[in-house]
């Protein structure tokens, strides 16, 4: 299960650099299964070691975020969406 589980996090960390454009990224696990994240090679940690879920959670926040593409349909939908009833 622990291949699992450094493959998860290790994905976030991927998507990390390719959002932020910053290659060196490095993810460590503790002894206890802990992971932490660190901008670099020697670099001290960005936080405390974390469980999978709050370490997934942390690297989603960190670095610009991805804009939702939004297409027209989307945008017509939300138009009706807001329209308001006809009153009577």
């Amino acid at each position: 299960m622990s291949s699992a589980r450094s493959t998860r996090a290790s994905s976030a960390v991927d998507r990390l650099k390719e959002r932020s454009g910053n290659k060196l990224y490095t993810m460590s696990r503790t002894g206890s299964g802990h992971f932490f994240l660190t901008a670099g090679p020697g670099q001290p940690p960005l936080c405390p070691p974390m469980e999978l879920d709050e370490f997934v959670a942390f690297v989603k926040k960190q670095g610009p975020q991805e804009v939702k593409r939004v297409s027209k349909l989307d945008v017509a939908f939300e138009k009706q969406l807001t329209k308001k009833a006809p009153t009577k």
